[in-house]
């Protein structure tokens, strides 16, 4: 039976848990203000980051299993496509389409977990869908913050799928009883992999832009806005249910599109937010109904 948590320690696990977001959420905006071009900044912040997670969890660097390294490719790729999408499109668009995670776990489940789909899970596959086709009916023009529209939402797509494979990794080992903190040594593997592959791109050139205030940026993403951000959500889920997590994470995806209209005025069209409600409110919906069909959390 898990450890009650006491109710004076509840507040301060979901406030670590939002505060977790809110780091998260700062990630599309401190990517655009680097003058750095998208492999670089994706492979600079992962190696930061497998730093900062190596120092706060020791326990990461050992242990490495078929599963920890299949599981962190699929971070890895989640992670390098959010940064290359990010520097093409809005970081509205970006963070919304990756969140349409949940389309792909639903479709993907039944094969690979021989989970079944259940007749409520069509309608928020449906709206899911139907949010992340509006992305792509806006035609949004370029702009300086978001040259290449088109190909951003894409890439920012395949990273929500990729996101989503590395939930359905986690789970596997979560379902087949690995042990604990083989989720953390997956996101350490996942930002060692994400440097590997942008090794290539970064060893070609491109550092002639790199500034004092570049290096203050991706120090920022890889310690801050990944590494203690994980260690926040990894204290904070320890006394919240999934269910209660799973929405507080959601103030990611709601205040990341503001940070970049406050420093970059950056906007998204009037489809795009309408997909991202959408796709919010399905993930939101389909939280509250896995919680009402298992409700021991």
């Amino acid at each position: 039976m898990p450890r009650a948590v006491p109710p004076a320690d509840v507040g301060r696990h979901r406030l670590a848990v939002v505060g977790a977001a809110l780091l998260f959420s700062t990630g599309g905006a401190g990517i655009k203000w680097s003058a750095l071009g998208g492999w670089h900044i994706a492979g600079l912040r992962s190696a930061v980051a497998a730093i900062a997670l190596a120092a706060l969890f020791p326990s990461v660097r050992r242990g490495f299993s078929l599963a920890t390294l299949g599981v962190g490719c699929a971070f890895a790729s989640c992670l390098v496509l959010f940064v290359l999408g990010n520097k093409l499109t809005t970081a509205a668009n970006t963070i919304f389409l990756q969140s349409a995670a949940p389309l792909y776990l639903l479709l993907l489940a039944p094969r690979l977990l021989g989970e079944h789909i259940r007749r409520r899970d069509l309608l928020v596959m449906g709206v899911l869908a139907s949010g992340l086709a509006l992305f792509y009916l806006e035609g949004a023009p370029a702009t300086l913050s978001a040259p290449r529209p088109l190909l951003g939402n894409l890439l920012a797509t395949a990273s929500g799928f990729a996101w989503a494979c590395t939930l359905l990794g986690l789970r596997w080992q979560e379902e087949r009883g690995r042990e604990p903190g083989e989720a953390m040594r997956s996101v350490f593997a996942g930002n060692v992999i994400a440097v590997l592959a942008c090794a290539g791109p970064m060893l070609s050139g491109g550092f002639e832009a790199l500034g004092a205030f570049d290096v203050a940026i991706v120090l920022y993403l890889g310690v801050v806005q990944i590494g203690v951000a994980y260690a926040l959500l990894t204290y904070g889920l320890r006394g919240v249910g999934a269910f209660e997590g799973s929405l507080l994470i959601l103030v990611e995806p709601a205040v990341s599109p503001l940070w970049t209209w406050w420093l970059h005025g950056e906007r998204s069209g009037p489809l795009a937010l309408l997909g991202g409600g959408l796709i919010l409110a399905a993930s939101t919906v389909k939280g509250w109904l896995d919680r009402r069909a298992s409700p021991a959390d």
